[in-house]
């Protein structure tokens, strides 16, 4: 068994504190002794590569949220990160499902309106779907989508490797993502952001669209080139849209997103800091014992896929 000293930088909190004891860990600063560290700071990529630098004894860092593209070149480091990719899946997927829902029924538009208004209404029942990006979040989505009868394509990189148990969808590869994106009623982003998804929703994917679908992202913003966004909803080249994800954020008053009303934004709240820190924990309660006990972890970042 290792040395159960963990460390959990640059701000300890209790429930945290909590988990990594429950695992049989002792929390402490970071020390010579040091060789796990827990980090819980998404938006200081440069402190924490100070603390490598200064620590070259770690061998282990756990990073806070699924997504790692703020830490960049750190991840190249010589030692294992662990990302907490599939703790959040459930709440995300479900804030993605309420977002398809909100949209195919125009309840954006309903909610504004003091009128009896157009009747209209569309059904995730027996539409084609398009998910890009096959981690946690799709395969919480497509069990979702199951009831609905939906038609389900996932797009991911690696389209060989094991998904869903019992999934009738299908599983491609990005090859094949200009012909599904033009089938699809729903597109829905839940992706890690890469070199290769870095505003992947430009122009060029949107005039691929059909002009009666729909799109959602609560991956991150940088996937959809946001000017372009707003001249396909403004243009008509597809219907809606709902994003809990943008740059910046928070985003400005003024930005020309907020007066289109073909667009939904939530204010990244697919998970929130309650329903992280509950889900982190659990995970940090993972990770934690198998690291003392030498057994495999969980969410293994791959450098070179950027996730």
């Amino acid at each position: 068994m290792k040395n159960n000293l963990v460390a959990l930088e640059p701000k300890q909190f209790p429930e945290y504190v909590e988990a990594i004891t429950d695992a049989g860990g002792q929390v402490t600063s970071v020390t010579p002794s040091t060789k796990a560290l827990v980090w819980t700071d998404y938006s200081s990529p440069g402190a924490l590569q100070e603390v490598l630098n200064a620590n070259p004894q770690l061998e282990w860092v756990q990073l806070p949220f699924a997504g790692v593209d703020a830490f960049g070149e750190i991840l190249k480091s010589p030692i294992i990160f662990t990302s907490a990719k599939r703790s959040y899946s459930e709440p995300v997927a479900e804030h993605a499902l309420a977002l398809c829902l909100a949209l195919a029924r125009i309840i954006p538009e309903r909610v504004r309106t003091k009128s009896w208004g157009r009747q209209f209404a569309d059904s995730l029942y027996d539409q084609d779907v398009l998910i890009v990006g096959g981690g946690g979040i799709a395969e919480e989505l497509s069990s979702l989508l199951a009831p609905f009868r939906s038609k389900v394509t996932v797009v991911r990189n690696r389209p060989n490797e094991p998904f869903l148990a019992g999934f009738t969808g299908r599983v491609v590869s990005f090859d094949d993502f200009d012909k599904e994106l033009a089938k699809a009623k729903f597109v829905i982003l839940a992706c890690a952001l890469t070199e290769t998804t870095r505003f992947l929703f430009d122009t060029r994917a949107f005039g691929l669209m059909r002009t009666d679908s729909y799109l959602v992202n609560i991956a991150r913003g940088e996937v959809v080139n946001q000017e372009d966004l707003v001249h396909a909803l403004k243009s008509g080249s597809i219907a809606a849209a709902a994003t809990d994800v943008t740059y910046p954020e928070p985003l400005p008053a003024d930005h020309a997103m907020w007066q289109l009303d073909n667009l939904l934004i939530t204010p990244h709240t697919a998970d929130t800091k309650e329903i992280v820190t509950r889900l982190f924990s659990e995970r940090l309660r993972v990770n934690v014992a198998a690291w003392l006990r030498d057994k495999p972890l969980v969410g293994v970042v791959d450098a070179e896929l950027g996730y």
